[in-house]
């Protein structure tokens, strides 16, 4: 096979030599093409540089960026208004789509991927020879695209798959363990965009002293390791685990995956996808600063131009076959481990009309793929069988004080579990004696909710809030519930809140019966974009989706550190929905695992696991959190039966006795 595939290679390259000396025969089209067989030729050179010094692989990557970057993206095929302006929204939107795959190449070429490299160079060949010999038109354009990707579908979504289960593909955990970490340029190996985020990063972790990146390490891989514990999971079969960061994290993970080690897992790392194949709404896998958002923003839904029923039917196969042939080594994934990052610079999109959307039965088919995928995910790997943790911590473009805000996050993320079990318990007595909880909103905040509560048959044994204390969910600081959805209503608002990094500005979500029932914001000018931008990037192109969980932020302290370094709107909805109430839209935080059994510290069993959508086995397979801010927040308060108020929060502060001593960070604020 690699030597069909050379063979291929080397035919490759002799045809995109060609070009260079009859594009001329593309009119209007011939800049496109120069600039694309450039490119590839680039690309393809280095993927047949042996020796790839790490001097070499930087001036590669600055090279390889310059062209997407802010300052070059009003001129750049990629950008979707511009090949439009130039060739006509039709053959502009395709030939920036294929600008976009092209761009893919840079990755394989590093990564010495030569099956993704030939196959890409094959799609450009095949759509530069209809334009050469003036047999193009968009409909064939698009046939080409399609067969194309169901052709080779079923390799790259193996490969896909493979990269998430099997840890001896290790071209990412060899950088992490053997490099020189001392030496920043070691992080031109991965290919991906380097900042000076992940440049800065490295340096500050270089800093260190060892017993601190080995206890920030210990921190994350204990909060995976207790999942397992506290919902009495049998560890024992698991040799694997997925290790996902932001690169710059290096001496972190590197002492992190000593300590999986220690407790019987090998690491599996991989970058986030990068055809559209392969790439989500969300980045999965590990990743670095983007060289421009709004060119990940313009290209979010590529798969536009050939993603129909057939395909959708093709790729659940390609999928099962994939999960089929690596059963096994599914079968021992004990689940990922995430270092999430934040502190980018605020990025507001612009939503231009140029670039490619999902047509209204493609949202339908795209909803229907990510609940038939998740299914077959679910089956080779149970949700059932285990952990997951999630941590945050800032980058350098959070501002100057970025090593201050460092140490503070070390401390949010490290506060006394057993101060909050107690606080949290409090909150949770009073709760449970709730048919109902009252959320309002203060100043301009227009939220007015009432969130229905499940019956406790036992209320002696039975609870309805589980008493979060940072295992998998780091920081500590929350109870949370899976609502009753009959007798949810009204209106859930928020001045300002960046969802999946995208800015949302005076977002409004009407609740009956506890699903979305209507919505709007105010990020542009015409209502119909406001709508389109809230069903594409939150309700995930449905109609609606349930309330799936509701619960209380308890960590007043980080709450008061985002306050005092400015930093409220640019941490990550992992911290940021300790820092008050919260409402996540999509599944419930049990979902799939309903039935396995939960207690808290004090004993009782968790029983609020279902709601009326999980009952029925319709599952969303998104959960999406929006919190109210303290300073918008006026008050809550538990409605038990006949209609007593216990007030949990009053003008912004805890009132509930037992709780008081939450609101001694908040007299900090500067």
């Amino acid at each position: 096979m690699s030597g069909i595939l050379e063979e291929r290679h080397a035919l490759n390259i002799d045809g995109l030599e060609l070009i260079l000396s009859e594009a001329q025969k593309t009119g209007i089209y011939e800049p496109y093409f120069r600039e694309m067989t450039s490119m590839l030729l680039y690309v393809n050179n280095i993927y047949d540089t042996s020796e790839k010094t790490w001097k070499q692989l930087k001036q590669w990557n600055q090279e390889w960026y310059e062209s997407v970057r802010p300052k070059n993206y009003e001129t750049c095929y990629g950008n979707p208004a511009y090949a439009s302006e130039q060739f006509g929204l039709e053959y502009g939107q395709l030939l920036s789509f294929l600008y976009r795959e092209i761009r893919c190449g840079f990755i394989y070429a590093i990564e010495g991927r030569l099956f993704d490299l030939v196959i890409t160079n094959e799609l450009f060949l095949e759509i530069y020879q209809m334009f050469r010999e003036e047999e193009e038109n968009p409909e064939q354009i698009r046939t080409v695209i399609f067969d194309h990707m169901r052709d080779y579908s079923s390799e790259v979504f193996e490969y896909r798959i493979r990269e998430q289960l099997d840890p001896s593909l290790d071209f990412a955990t060899k950088i992490v363990m053997e490099s020189d970490l001392s030496d920043t340029d070691c992080l031109y190996q991965y290919g991906e965009y380097i900042s000076d985020n992940e440049i800065h990063t490295l340096q500050f972790l270089n800093s260190l002293p060892k017993e601190k990146i080995k206890d920030i390490a210990k921190t994350y891989v204990d909060g995976f390791h207790d999942g397992f514990i506290i919902n009495n999971i049998d560890m024992s079969p698991k040799r694997t685990v997925n290790i996902r960061y932001t690169i710059g994290f290096e001496p972190i993970i590197r002492e992190a995956v000593k300590q999986f080690q220690e407790i019987g897992l090998m690491p599996i790392i991989y970058r986030s996808g990068q055809s559209s194949l392969v790439r989500g709404s969300v980045k999965v896998g590990y990743i670095s600063s983007s060289p421009n958002p709004q060119y990940d923003f313009d290209h979010r839904f590529d798969q536009a131009v050939y993603f129909d029923n057939r395909f959708m039917q093709h790729k659940l196969e390609c999928y099962r076959n994939a999960y089929e042939k690596l059963k096994e080594e599914a079968s021992v994934l004990a689940g990922p481990a995430c270092m999430d990052t934040f502190g980018e610079t605020p990025f507001l999109p612009e939503n231009k009309k140029e670039a490619l959307h999902l047509s209204s039965k493609q949202q339908e088919l795209s909803v229907e793929f990510q609940i038939k995928a998740s299914e077959i995910v679910n089956e080779y790997i149970k949700p059932d069988q285990r952990s997951f943790t999630i941590i945050a911590y800032p980058i350098p473009e959070i501002g100057d004080q970025f090593e201050e805000i460092f140490e503070e996050v070390i401390k949010v993320n490290t506060l006394d579990k057993d101060l909050y079990r107690k606080i949290q318990q409090h909150l949770i007595d009073a709760l449970d004696q709730a048919v109902e909880v009252h959320i309002k909103g203060a100043g301009n905040n227009q939220t007015d909710l009432y969130v229905a509560m499940h019956d406790l048959e036992h209320p002696e044994k039975e609870t309805n809030f589980e008493n979060c204390l940072a295992d998998v969910n780091i920081p500590v600081g929350e109870v949370f519930t899976s609502p009753k959805l009959a007798g949810t209503n009204g209106v859930l608002h928020v001045g300002e809140v960046y969802l999946r990094d995208l800015k949302f500005i005076d977002l409004k979500l009407t609740f009956k019966d506890g699903k979305v029932e209507s919505y709007t914001c105010k990020n542009f000018e015409s209502e119909e974009e406001n709508k389109a931008f809230i069903k594409e990037n939150l309700l995930y192109n449905r109609d609606t989706l349930p309330m799936g969980e509701f619960a209380i932020g308890t960590n007043t302290t980080a709450y008061a550190m985002a306050k005092n370094y400015g930093i409220l709107y640019q941490l990550p909805i992992l911290i940021v929905e300790k820092m008050g109430p919260h409402f996540a839209i999509g599944d419930t935080c049990y979902s799939h695992s309903e039935e396995t059994k939960v207690y808290n510290p004090d004993g009782k069993e968790i029983v609020a696991k279902y709601n009326a959508c999980s009952l029925k086995g319709e599952y969303f397979q998104c959960h999406t959190d929006i919190t109210i801010p303290y300073e918008e927040l006026d008050s809550i308060h538990a409605i038990a039966l006949g209609g007593e108020e216990i007030p949990l929060i009053e003008g912004g502060r805890f009132v509930l006795p037992g709780t008081e001593t939450l609101n001694v960070p908040l007299t900090d604020i500067e």
